[in-house]
């Protein structure tokens, strides 16, 4: 089939996507990865952002020839394939993203989050200085990175993408739901999904409901219907 992209979130691999892959192979061609830093993926020495992560996902649709892609991103992953929609336009089909965000304050993401980011991000930095062997710290120190000071999308890039995007969450996510509904109203081409009763984690805890939807908005020709034209069409 076509060429799918699959794309984890902050501190996940491949294996987060799993019901999405088991769902997604037998329509589609998969293409799934660890990003860089994790899962069995290697990481520079310098610092790694969304945008450097986004080049490496070009670079790979470009190795493989994959041509136009539609793409799926989680969380983080959500970030990168928006960022894909901005910086390579010419590999992007369209895009689904689910709990991803513009920026990292608490306009955008809940105080408990930011909050736990900070904790998170000196428990990492504690145990790097200890020398601490149980887990690679550097890697974890560099996805804490990421959460704490990116992204940095601006209002202008969003309503530059041109790609179709469809923009989800759940209604108690980690992104404010003002600020989903504030992606999906700055993008020029946009759908909008809240999923009720759902959380940050929709694609694991209900994948029934989850690929659904992203089944529906990448089978079908992208429509903005819009209720006026109903109204009007009738007086």
């Amino acid at each position: 089939g076509e060429p799918l992209v699959l794309i984890h979130g902050s501190g996940q691999s491949i294996e987060s996507m799993k019901h999405q892959i088991e769902y997604f192979a037998d329509r589609y061609r998969v293409v799934v990865a660890d990003s860089r830093a994790h899962g069995k993926s290697g990481m520079g020495a310098e610092q790694m952002t969304y945008r450097q992560m986004a080049s490496d996902w070009a670079g790979l649709i470009e190795y493989l020839e994959l041509g136009r892609v539609r793409l799926v991103g989680w969380s983080d992953g959500g970030n990168i394939g928006l960022l894909m929609g901005l910086l390579y336009p010419q590999m992007i089909d369209r895009v689904a993203v689910m709990g991803a965000n513009m920026r990292p304050d608490t306009t955008a993401v809940y105080d408990w989050a930011v909050d736990w980011v900070a904790r998170e991000s000196q428990r990492v930095d504690d145990m790097l200085a200890s020398g601490d062997t149980t887990r690679n710290w550097e890697a974890a120190r560099q996805q804490m990175y990421l959460l704490r000071e990116l992204p940095n999308i601006s209002e202008d890039e969003m309503r530059r993408l041109e790609a179709p995007v469809l923009v989800m969450a759940g209604d108690r996510d980690i992104i404010r739901e003002e600020h989903t509904v504030f992606m999906y109203q700055t993008l020029p081409r946009a759908h909008l999904a809240i999923f009720p009763g759902q959380t940050h984690f929709t694609p694991t805890t209900d994948p029934e409901l989850f690929n659904a939807t992203v089944a529906r908005f990448m089978e079908r020709p992208y429509t903005r219907p819009e209720s006026k034209n109903f109204v009007l069409a009738e007086h």
